[in-house]
């Protein structure tokens, strides 16, 4: 059975670099979740948790600089919203839509 969350996403990131999009493949299993998040800046496997319709995970990413991105996103039917905390550099919206 899928649950809410699963499937593919086209996302942008809102960020003080200019839009970064990507697409987000999310495969649940019970209250955690694995899949890819792949963009410009490359490909990267995450997994994290699911609580209802709510993703969070970390992601870690190489450039401009090495950091680790708090990312949460809430699917609500085939849209998909949430933020991307970047540390000091502040929080950035993250939304999109489901394509598969």
């Amino acid at each position: 059975m899928m649950s809410g969350v699963d499937g593919t996403y086209e996302v942008t990131v809102k960020s003080p670099l200019g839009d970064q999009k990507s697409t987000l493949t999310v495969k649940s299993d019970g209250a955690s979740f694995t899949g890819t998040n792949s963009g410009a800046m490359g490909s990267s496997d995450i997994s994290g948790e699911v609580d209802g319709n709510t993703l969070t995970w970390k992601q870690q990413m190489t450039v401009p600089m090495p950091m680790t991105l708090d990312m949460a996103a809430t699917v609500d039917g085939d849209a998909i919203t949430g933020t991307v905390g970047a540390g000091a550099f502040g929080s950035f919206p993250l939304s999109g839509s489901r394509t598969a």
